[in-house]
């Protein structure tokens, strides 16, 4: 199968939001194997990954269109993953966007948190290297060649022309 073709005609893109170095390394030698990896934003804090996806911010000018997922850990600071999570799916353009919880807890009250909040998947982050590896190579190729989107026209919360968004009553005062 070529996931390379299937990942070019779709312009795929991933939000990873990770705040330690070195997963962010690691996670973009594992896509980098499959050529994904230049399609990787990388922000390592929770406000950061809402000015990402309103384009707001840092992110003001950035080409619309939201990723085809969002690669989130939980422990990042500003704003943790859960309230990442939450204000995605509270807002109806970002809420059909696939999010992996990327986690180190197998605990289940996180899990169960996750779930309810509507993320997608939760991936614990093997401690070994090659596991590591072969897990976020295997997350990347579901989502970006595997997964067929919702159908229908994608939703942005970034306007025509890479305005900036307008930011909802609910989310200002994050």
């Amino acid at each position: 199968m070529n996931f390379n073709n299937a990942i070019d005609r779709m312009g795929a893109t991933i939000l990873l939001v990770e705040d330690d170095p070195r997963d962010t390394e690691l996670t973009l030698l594992a896509l980098a194997e499959f050529k994904l990896a230049n399609r990787v934003t990388t922000v390592s804090n929770g406000l950061d990954a809402m000015d990402y996806l309103l384009c707001r911010g840092a992110f003001h000018a950035r080409v619309s269109g939201n990723p085809l997922v969002v690669l989130l850990d939980n422990k990042i600071p500003k704003m943790t993953g859960l309230e990442v999570l939450k204000l995605m799916k509270a807002d109806e353009r970002l809420r059909r966007i696939p999010v992996v919880a990327l986690t180190s807890s197998r605990q289940a009250p996180d899990l169960v948190a996750f779930y309810k909040l509507g993320v997608n998947a939760c991936v614990v982050k093997p401690v070994d290297f090659s596991e590591f590896m072969k897990a976020i190579q295997q997350v990347g190729i579901f989502w970006l060649a595997l997964n067929i989107p919702p159908p229908g026209p994608a939703t942005t919360a970034c306007k025509v022309g890479n305005r900036q968004s307008e930011i909802p009553s609910t989310l200002s005062s994050v």
